[in-house]
This record gives C-alpha cells, sequence and structure tokens, in this order.
C-alpha cells in the first residue's frame, strides 16, 4: 500500500465534496469526538448544532480539530483540520450567521439528525439552534491506495 500525504489545495477540495465529518473538542482532559455535517468555505468549516455537551464544551475550550475521511474499496483519504471555534450569535454576528445557514442549507438535509434528535428528547420545548464555524488554523491529509507489484 502507498500512502501519500495531500497538498493543501487537495485537503480543501476534498473537504469541499465531503458532508460528514467528527468534531473533536476536549474538556478538563477528558476528548469527546461526534459526528457533524461541515462546509468548507475559505478558511472556514461551517457546521450546526442544538444546544449539548459538544457545544458546552467549545464555548469553554474553543480549540477543537474536524476529521474527515472517505474509503473506496483500496483508496482511502483523511484529512484533519484543526482550528478555533466560533459561535455565531445574533445580533452580533447575523450576517454570518445567515450565510452559514445558507452553505449548509446547500448539502441535503444537513439539519435533519440534530433536529431529530433534540426534538424527541425535548417533546414540545423550543430547541435553541447554533450555528458555528472552525477557523482553520492548519490541514493534514493522508492517502491510501493499494500499491502493484
Amino acid at each position: 500500500m502507498g500512502i501519500q500525504e495531500m497538498s493543501d489545495a487537495e485537503c480543501r477540495t476534498f473537504l469541499r465534496r465531503v458532508q460528514i465529518g467528527r468534531l473533536g473538542c476536549a474538556l478538563d482532559d477528558q476528548p469527546y469526538v461526534v459526528p457533524i455535517n461541515v462546509v468548507l468555505e475559505e478558511d472556514y468549516l461551517y457546521s450546526f448544532a442544538t444546544l449539548g455537551q459538544k457545544v458546552e464544551w467549545m464555548r469553554k475550550n474553543p480549540k477543537v480539530c474536524v476529521q474527515v475521511d472517505e474509503i473506496a474499496g483500496p483508496r482511502w483519504v483523511s484529512v484533519i483540520a484543526t482550528g478555533r471555534y466560533q459561535e455565531l450569535r445574533e445580533p452580533e454576528l447575523t450576517i454570518e450567521r445567515a450565510h452559514a445557514h445558507k452553505l449548509l442549507n446547500q448539502k441535503q438535509r444537513w439539519w435533519l439528525n440534530a433536529v431529530a434528535q433534540r426534538q424527541l428528547k425535548s417533546g414540545d420545548e423550543l430547541m435553541e439552534t447554533i450555528f458555528f464555524r472552525i477557523r482553520i488554523e492548519s490541514l493534514s491529509g493522508l492517502e491510501g491506495t493499494e500499491s502493484s507489484s
């Protein structure tokens, strides 16, 4: 098997194509990893959540990473973006929040899982919707392919 490092441009091309990643955050020396929907634009990964552990932890420790991968037969790709969490709160970031909503709305059913899960647990209670972005500070990626002999 051959493993190649990916360039920054290759990592970004891959991130523009995918929809699901794994968010890694930590608090008090305890890591937490959860799947999220992502959209890349320039130096930001945009996402959406309902209030819960990941948001509470990221508010306290904004250092996060997102890992995205794809496995297709003998070929695989894995990209990791490290950066900082920024909640897109109203009214101070209304324009950025609307932009995040527009970007995420281009992905099919980007909101369905998070909203459905929280709504089941909360019943008729209104859920707080949280849009956020991660300012990418570094990107790294690897691509593995089966070597021909």
